[in-house]
């Protein structure tokens, strides 16, 4: 039988069950997806308490955060009874403050030593975008990275790549090596025609300036594709 007591509006439980003085007594930690996400929604609906809100939330993204970050706030607002545009807004901006929160950690210049150096590096920046973007980390030859820079964005299919601007961006920043990446909103890691023919065209040019093409990496959600790691460059 449920028990109908987590239907009460949370400040009627016993404190310790609480999200808010749970956190306050024990830290951020000891919570689940759910408790801190009630603390940012603070309160439910006729039916649901804000921690069962947000499970069902979670419940809708099969408890995965980068899903959660790609549902808009029209979306949250129609199908979950109890989250209206306030509530969004807030769970879309504490989702945010997390990947900023990611972006920005690093206190020192990021070596990048392998595709999954270079991956970590853009994941933040691509994981949950609905369209495409193409990025580039500019490196010294310690690879160190100078520089991040978004070359373009496009559209859920593609997006276009200038390589007049990758390679201007290179000679300014005096780099010797370039790592190129972009996302597929889709989940598929593998490269296309398009993807095999910018990284060729890429590493022809950089060549004749002496940089290197480091590696071409694909994100897709949570996995990547490394045209270095396949031995296609």
């Amino acid at each position: 039988m449920e028990d109908q007591s987590l239907n009460l509006p949370i400040k009627s439980w016993a404190e310790a069950d609480r999200p808010r003085e749970k956190m306050l007594e024990k830290g951020a930690s000891v919570l689940t997806n759910a408790e801190l996400l009630a603390i940012l929604i603070g309160s439910g609906n006729s039916s649901e308490s804000a921690v069962q809100l947000a499970q069902r939330i979670l419940r809708s993204t099969d408890d995965n955060l980068n899903r959660l970050g790609k549902i808009s706030v029209k979306e949250l607002i129609a199908q979950f009874r109890g989250i209206g545009e306030a509530k969004a807004v807030t769970i879309m901006a504490a989702l945010e403050l997390g990947r900023r929160r990611s972006v920005c950690e690093p206190v020192q210049r990021e070596n990048i030593k392998s595709s999954a150096d270079a991956f970590r590096l853009f994941h933040p920046f691509l994981a949950d975008l609905p369209h495409e973007e193409l990025w580039i980390a500019l490196t010294n030859r310690a690879g160190k990275v100078l520089d991040k820079l978004r070359i373009s964005q496009g559209g859920i299919a593609g997006t276009s790549a200038d390589l007049r601007l990758i390679l201007k961006a290179a000679l300014q920043s005096l780099a010797s090596g370039i790592l190129l990446c972009h996302n597929h909103p889709s989940g598929n890691r593998l490269p296309s025609s398009q993807d095999d023919a910018l990284t060729q065209r890429l590493k022809k040019g950089a060549a004749l300036l002496d940089i290197t093409l480091l590696d071409h990496i694909i994100v897709a959600d949570n996995q990547y594709y490394s045209y270095m790691d396949e031995g296609r460059l």
